[in-house]
């Protein structure tokens, strides 16, 4: 038999770390709840989990600060809880690295549902390989080289590059790479597309070589190497 996913909780408020424990061991999953930030990041590094569900309000170590170090030492999948609707903590959030986030309260079916796309983003893949001018990604392995030079990516960004390989010479507007990469649209204000494009530029640029992700000004982005 499989190992059961290992996912770990991290919420101080121990009713609700208690009730996600419980929905998510009968759902199938081997669950550890860390009760603070700096705990959860202890816990982390002994045993790595296959997610982590992380509050954003916290004492000590807040979510935004917890998500930003676990990101900085993997690519973990981050759902990130909080009690706070505005598009501007969700993009706080998205910004500090979390691949997805949901508002307390929630349904119980929606989570698992959150849960159950995360794990499937991390599953193994069957052999393939997207190639586009000197990039390549290998999905079975997650490896990204521009030329022979090594990209190390974050969830989210091996996911967007991902949609530009698959749709290349194409222009997509922002709101289409929203509902391919997150799964969920944030709004027209929201900037994360913006912010990730940034992330994925800074990553794959280099001196002497051309741009490959261009702004089609006023729509979105195109993925070409003229």
């Amino acid at each position: 038999m499989a190992d059961k996913p290992h996912v770990l909780v991290v919420d101080d408020d121990s009713r609700i770390a208690a009730a996600l424990r419980r929905t998510l061991i009968y759902d199938g999953y081997d669950v550890e709840v860390a009760p603070d930030g700096s705990i959860a990041l202890s816990r982390a590094r002994e045993r790595a989990p296959d997610l982590v569900i992380l509050d954003v309000m916290m004492p000590g170590l807040n979510g935004m600060e917890v998500c930003e170090r676990l990101r900085a030492e993997g690519d973990v999948p981050i759902l990130m809880l909080t009690a706070r609707d505005a598009t501007a903590d969700r993009v706080a959030g998205l910004d500090a690295g979390a691949d997805d986030y949901l508002v307390k309260p929630f349904a119980t079916e929606e989570l698992l549902a959150r849960v159950r796309a995360l794990l499937r983003r991390q599953a193994p893949k069957a052999r393939q390989v997207l190639r586009f001018a000197d990039v390549s990604m290998d999905l079975a392995t997650r490896d990204v080289l521009r030329g022979s030079r090594g990209v190390s990516l974050t969830v989210r960004e091996f996911e967007l590059l991902q949609y530009f390989l698959r749709n290349p010479r194409q222009v997509l507007t922002r709101d289409r790479i929203l509902d391919a990469v997150w799964g969920f649209n944030f709004g027209a204000t929201s900037n994360a597309v913006d912010v990730y494009v940034g992330y994925l530029r800074q990553k794959l640029e280099e001196p002497g070589k051309p741009q490959l992700i261009h702004t089609v000004r006023g729509v979105g982005y195109i993925l070409r190497d003229a």
